[in-house]
């Protein structure tokens, strides 16, 4: 009898411990802490299957975003980046409250795989303690690809250092029928650190993101934030800039000429 009792005592410990591990445990389910506290009401949920292009939508706090936007990509388990993006406050963003945002994210995957949506809070300072992500496990679906070309400088093949002459790479991006915007949205993204290494640059600033394209009787208008031409001087980094843009857009049979415009302004930008 004492020996059952000793086993009954020994069974109900062992209970107990195993029920506060568990208690203890994070919840998966809630995979980052800070979801419950800085981002609501996302519409990608954990497990999801995402196909390209992805639409982003949900309210963040609005210390995520920094010019109205943060960052977005998707990668594999492994963290390579798959594709990358940004989302848009769609209210006042200049508040410690909730903000609507909405974006869209191009991906490529070969196969069917795991992989993160993953939202990164923009940190414009670079300090890591203004560093926060959310990380949601999805499973990303093949995509169908494509190649675009996007004109880059390279002084190794224009020695003379000519300001408007620019030089094509080629970029593989998935299907898509906004393929103008798509290459300009790979043009803003820079030379990869293979293209660096081949003497390839850019002279377009990091940030800059398109607000609007048409394209009309082979006209391309293509409206551009200020970050277009913050701190941007001198002629030939304008020209290169010009250039750069015009020539991405220009790949494309349906455009012989390109409109640029910031906020909407056409005749004061990109002065020398």
């Amino acid at each position: 009898m004492k020996k059952e009792i000793l086993l009954v005592i020994i069974l109900a410990i062992i209970i107990v411990i195993l029920a506060a591990v568990i208690f203890l445990l994070p919840n998966k389910k809630t995979n980052n802490s800070v979801e419950a506290l800085d981002i609501k009401n996302l519409s990608v949920k954990e497990g999801d299957t995402i196909f390209s292009p992805l639409v982003v939508e949900g309210e963040a706090k609005g210390t995520w975003f920094f010019e109205a936007s943060f960052p977005i990509k998707i990668t594999d388990e492994q963290g390579n980046a798959l594709g990358m993006s940004f989302v848009q406050a769609q209210s006042d963003w200049m508040t410690e409250n909730f903000v609507p945002f909405r974006g869209e994210i191009n991906f490529v995957s070969d196969i069917e795989q795991k992989g993160f949506l993953i939202l990164m809070r923009d940190n414009p300072s670079g300090l890591p303690q203004g560093d926060k992500e959310i990380r949601i496990p999805v499973v990303v679906k093949p995509t169908g690809t494509m190649k675009i070309k996007v004109y880059l400088n390279n002084n190794n093949l224009d020695p003379e250092i000519s300001c408007n002459k620019v030089f094509f790479v080629e970029r593989v991006i998935p299907k898509t029928d906004g393929v103008a915007r798509a290459a300009i949205e790979e043009l803003l993204k820079g030379p990869t650190e293979n293209e660096k290494v081949q003497g390839y640059s850019t002279s377009i600033n990091s940030g800059v993101q398109i607000q609007s394209l048409t394209i009309e009787s082979t006209t391309a208008k293509i409206d551009f934030n200020d970050q277009l031409e913050f701190q941007v001087g001198g002629s030939c980094r304008v020209s290169a800039i010009r250039a750069q843009i015009t020539e991405t857009l220009k790949q494309f049979s349906t455009v012989k000429e390109v409109i640029i415009s910031i906020n909407e302004r056409t005749d004061d930008i990109l002065q020398p």
